[in-house]
């Protein structure tokens, strides 16, 4: 325990010092923002345009506003991760190659599970700690709502968000162990991605056995479910599984390296 506390700090230190971190960071915020007040913007103008024509016919339809607002946001960062995953994780081991760390580490003490469960939790805690300002103008807008909709839409909606970037940073954690070029390992975890989305388009227009199984192989299905405000535990189960398998072929992958610098 004491070598993955190590070196989840080594590795949130190096974040939080890091100048593309905190371009991305800003990158992100502003983009997510834009896309909210648009957002904002254009479902309520739906909903007056829908509000006038209902006055019309003597009903007017309901229309969740701030539900559609938090979907169509969660939405949104959801495909962001796609782009961003690439970012923050192809320098997890290159850059201990480059900074002439890597060999340190791998005749440290230290056990691989440790290395790779550090490095990790600290990039979910960086992705976790750009995620908090965002719940700033979500719940703003829950306040100033009336009526309120429920709290659970927003909690299991940043819970998907985090179990979708969990799996993606698993992902390009497994594919940056593989090679010594950070260029190299974000166009490998990027294909990757495009990979997982392709599955998702073929289960959408599949109705044979073979899509069903796509269908729950689909990534964006299970996140889905998250945003509607549903926890299944199918999904939980099915994201916390993919996490653990990309985790155990780093550690195989790291532990390779440590073996053939021994």
């Amino acid at each position: 325990m004491r070598g993955l506390i190590a070196i989840y700090r080594k590795e949130m230190g190096h974040y939080f010092v890091s100048p593309i971190a905190y371009m991305v960071s800003g990158a992100f915020l502003l983009i997510t923002a834009i896309h909210f007040n648009r957002a904002l913007a254009v479902l309520m103008e739906r909903a007056l345009q829908a509000g006038m024509q209902g006055m019309q016919y003597g009903r007017i339809p309901e229309m969740d506003v701030p539900g559609m607002v938090l979907r169509a946001s969660f939405d949104f960062v959801g495909t962001l991760l796609f782009f961003m995953a690439p970012m923050l994780t192809m320098g997890m081991y290159p850059d201990e190659r480059k900074r002439g760390t890597m060999e340190l580490l791998m005749t440290s003490p230290l056990r691989e599970l440790d290395i790779v469960l550090g490095k990790f939790c600290a990039t979910l805690s960086f992705l976790a700690v750009m995620l908090l300002p965002t719940a700033l103008y979500q719940v703003a807008m829950f306040l100033a709502s009336e009526p309120r909709p429920p709290w659970r839409l927003l909690l299991t909606g940043y819970l998907g968000v985090l179990l979708l970037g969990g799996v993606l940073i698993a992902l390009g954690s497994f594919l940056s162990s593989l090679t010594e070029n950070q260029i190299i390992a974000a166009v490998l975890t990027f294909i990757a991605i495009l990979i997982l989305v392709l599955l998702n388009f073929l289960a959408s227009g599949s109705s044979s056995g073979l899509g069903e199984v796509l269908q729950y192989c689909s990534i964006m299905r299970h996140f889905d479910d998250f945003t509607r405000g549903v926890i299944d535990t199918s999904s939980l189960v099915f994201y916390l599984s993919l996490i653990g398998l990309f985790l155990l072929l780093t550690q195989r992958s790291v532990d390779a390296l440590r073996w053939r610098r021994a």
